[in-house]
């Protein structure tokens, strides 16, 4: 098997779980069709991710606004705290997964793990807003 074909299904094979982890988590169609026309590459599908997750930060921030708009000052002050914690959590927990040593994958999966972590988040910030 030549080194470009096991690339190719490796890849394939890391993205696989992602198709399932991006509908659960609210990503957009923007999204599910900039991947679809990326061709694969680490430079598209990069520039895919990081756009969505732009688009999933405003997602989170117009939740946290919205949770923190009916809580009470001390609560405000946990969820603050709690958030605070949240993204120094996100930001180390996903640097680690650009593992230097662990090629142009190791790039992608960094890149999804801020846009998979950032729309859980929101998702999980919206529950908060429901009835």
């Amino acid at each position: 098997m030549n080194a470009f074909k096991t690339f190719s299904i490796t890849l394939l094979m890391a993205c696989a779980p992602y198709a399932a982890s991006a509908q659960d988590a609210g990503l957009s169609k923007q999204h599910a069709a900039c991947m679809n026309q990326s061709g694969g590459t680490t430079m598209g599908m990069i520039e895919c991710i990081t756009a969505e997750t732009q688009r999933q930060d405003a997602r989170l921030n117009k939740a946290y606004k919205a949770v923190m708009a009916d809580l009470s000052p001390a609560r405000k002050k946990q969820l603050l705290e709690a958030q605070r914690a949240w993204i120094k959590f996100r930001d180390a927990n996903c640097a680690f997964y650009d593992d230097p040593d662990g090629g142009t994958l190791a790039r992608v999966n960094a890149n999804d793990c801020m846009l998979t972590a950032t729309a859980e988040r929101a998702r999980e910030l919206e529950s908060f807003k429901q009835p």
